[in-house]
């Protein structure tokens, strides 16, 4: 028989709920794609044509700064690393800083100057440090798309430069940013360093940056996180912002003008900021489930996964926790063994049901502790009559 221990009331949303008005608000962004993502679920919150596969110019570097990032936070590479200009780095062209071939800078000045200025000269060398050649680096970012489930997306450069014949292979869609952008943000945050900088420097001061993201400045929460323009790609953005502990990512693609694209962004971010929010049901004290035979009587519980709720913010007051236990368990309990249910309602309809497993490993008795046990219990009885 399971026991309610107790209920909790939250406000909050839930993992995987999509409210049905999501798709049917009409916005009317700009460019010709569009896309809003919630950051802790991927939940799409709102799309536009997300699909289709585009020109996503520099906004492919968000492709480029994840593989540093990750080459970065897995030991691959450090900080202070210098990295060293090659030709094929310094001769690119469009945005820059005007690298000079041999010249070396540090892993985190290379990696500043592409989040905040869009330096194609500094993504290449990057990916040639990471990878050893340009080409090299762009099969690991087509492998990296394929891992993410990035079905609309073919790489061909790091940079998302279309000056010459391949460029016009080089596609992603909305969504597959919002992905790209998600993993970035979700799971290497240091990133956020560099792409909330508005204005700095390189070498020593000597070269000025200014960020190309006009959020940062203009947009309260603004975390990110690259813009990208070409004439044959028109103005396109990767824009995030965190508000409350709600973390969304807002993507357009193909507007027109860059006023366009800030203005479909802001226009998304807003409408998601004001009908969405973010929680992570806490698991506070419950009772410990009695464990029979076990070298311990009883084992406290945990929440068995990452609780990140996203509801509509109108659901907010009705949502309801109920912890069923299991009346107890018999030895051996292994650590994250299932022991109960966290149930989330919105009045009636369950929004999810989130596993509470064991803290900790409880071995069984062995036969030897077994009779020691009883033998204590036996020598420690008091006779009848006495």
């Amino acid at each position: 028989m399971k026991r309610a221990v107790w209920m909790l009331m939250i406000c909050g949303l839930l993992a995987g709920l999509l409210p049905a008005r999501a798709y049917a608000v009409d916005l009317n962004v700009a460019g010709k794609s569009a896309v809003l993502m919630d950051i802790a679920t991927g939940t799409v919150l709102y799309e536009s044509n997300s699909h289709e596969p585009l020109a996503p110019a520099s906004v492919t570097k968000v492709m480029t700064m994840l593989l540093i990032m990750e080459a970065i936070d897995s030991g691959k590479i450090g900080w202070d690393d210098a990295v060293i200009a090659s030709e094929a780095a310094a001769a690119k062209g469009g945005s820059q800083i005007y690298l000079k071939v041999g010249e070396s800078m540090k892993v985190s000045e290379m990696l500043k100057s592409i989040a905040v200025s869009s330096a194609n000269d500094c993504a290449c060398a990057m990916a040639e440090h990471i990878a050893g050649s340009e080409s090299a680096f762009v099969e690991m970012m087509n492998a990296r798309a394929k891992e993410l489930g990035m079905v609309d997306t073919h790489f061909v450069n790091c940079t998302g430069l279309d000056d010459d014949d391949s460029a016009k292979e080089h596609r992603t869609s909305a969504y597959d940013i919002a992905l790209m952008s998600r993993e970035l943000l979700k799971n290497h945050p240091d990133i956020t360093k560099f792409t909330t900088i508005w204005m700095d420097t390189v070498r020593s001061g000597a070269f000025g940056l200014a960020n190309t993201n006009k959020l940062i400045r203009f947009y309260s929460g603004a975390t990110g996180l690259k813009t990208g323009f070409t004439s044959g790609a028109g103005y396109c953005l990767s824009a995030s912002a965190e508000r409350e502990g709600l973390g969304l990512i807002a993507v357009v693609m193909g507007c027109k003008t860059s006023q366009e694209r800030f203005a479909a962004c802001k226009s998304m971010l807003d409408y998601g900021f004001a009908n969405y929010a973010l929680i992570s049901p806490a698991l506070e004290e419950a009772d410990p489930v009695p464990v029979k035979l076990g070298a311990e009587g009883s084992v406290k519980v945990q929440l068995g996964q990452e609780a990140a709720l996203l509801i509509d913010k109108a659901q907010r007051s009705s949502v309801t926790t109920q912890i069923t236990l299991d009346e107890s368990v018999t030895a051996p309990v292994s650590q994250g063994q299932r022991l109960g249910t966290m149930t989330v309602r919105s009045g009636e309809q369950i929004l999810a049901q989130v596993p509470l497993v064991a803290e900790k490993a409880v071995p069984r008795l062995t036969w030897t502790e077994l009779f020691c046990r009883v033998l204590g219990r036996v020598c420690c009885a008091r006779p009848a009559g006495d």
